[in-house]
């Protein structure tokens, strides 16, 4: 009988993010380590799908957006007593809602842009915000639907767009700065990364798979760079994060705003977890054994 551990990769899935997830999965699949582990790869077509992983030892969610990072796909592994990688169906399900993550954060100093919650059929024509304004899904991933609106014109067509994706929106008002992004691993953060888009005026979902976009390590004082990667590590214990987990922030004039948590950030050879974690000399291939070890133990 073989010792190796039966992995499967699950991928795909039923979210405006398929084609990013099946990317994900697909480059997994080819850097686990077939000494080690026992590979099945598991194309979600149907959330029923899902129950294809009864049998296997872990279960690598390569998943994005709905029935993947926001719970579903966790809890149904966990009631068939599955491990899996990353966050637990609790933590999962609160990160994927910007608007709850912001009111938890707000009695921990996290620096945050103000925003409102709009929902389908409220009213919208008293807003109070100042333009511009970021239009975001609440519940979205990979910045599907994010719209930054100048004026009340952009921003009733954005609302009008942004509701294809989500019956709620989070709006913020607009804060121009350097994007960054830290990955916490095992609750400690790795070398922070700035993003600078090439072609777009932000990092959206097109600048972030079409290769253009300049992600490098950012120089900052020590003490800066100290407190973003504390403020990362905070949220990351604050939200009872698991293993792993990627914290971006807006930063202007040496204060670090959060944009958001990822419980499952983007997990290609190119992605932002792989290029912090081979800063610090680990290999695409010996991040997902830590993520896979961790997540079991």
């Amino acid at each position: 009988m073989s010792d190796k551990i039966k992995v499967g990769v699950l991928y795909g899935g039923v979210s405006s993010e398929r084609e990013v997830s099946i990317n994900t999965g697909k480059q997994i699949s080819e850097n686990l380590d077939r000494n080690k582990y026992e590979v099945h790869e598991i194309l979600m077509d149907k959330k029923e799908d899902i129950f294809k992983c009864s049998g296997l030892d872990f279960v690598f969610i390569a998943l994005h957006g709905e029935f993947g990072e926001d719970g579903q796909a966790q809890a149904i592994l966990d009631a068939i007593g599955i491990k899996y990688n990353g966050c637990g169906f609790k933590t999962s399900s609160i990160c994927m809602d910007k608007y709850l993550v912001k009111k938890i954060l707000e009695d921990y100093n996290i620096p945050m842009a103000k925003g409102k919650l709009i929902s389908k059929g409220d009213d919208i024509s008293s807003f109070d915000l100042l333009f511009p304004v970021v239009i975001k899904p609440n519940s979205g991933g990979s910045s599907v639907g994010v719209f930054i609106a100048k004026n009340k014109e952009e921003f009733i067509s954005g609302i009008e767009n942004a509701f294809k994706y989500d019956d709620t929106l989070l709006v913020e008002e607009f804060i121009s700065g350097q994007e960054i992004t830290v990955g916490v691993l095992n609750g400690r953060a790795l070398p922070i990364l700035k993003i600078v888009p090439q072609n777009h005026e932000f990092f959206n979902y097109i600048s972030k798979y079409d290769n253009t976009t300049i992600e490098e390590p950012i120089v900052l004082d020590e003490e800066l760079d100290r407190k973003i990667r504390d403020l990362s590590e905070k949220c990351y214990k604050v939200l009872n994060c698991r293993v792993y987990s990627r914290v971006d922030f807006i930063l202007k004039d040496d204060v670090p705003y959060l944009l958001e948590i990822n419980t499952l950030p983007g997990m290609t050879e190119g992605s932002l977890l792989p290029k912090m974690a081979r800063l610090e000399g680990m290999s695409f291939s010996n991040l997902i054994d830590v993520i896979i070890e961790s997540s079991i133990k």
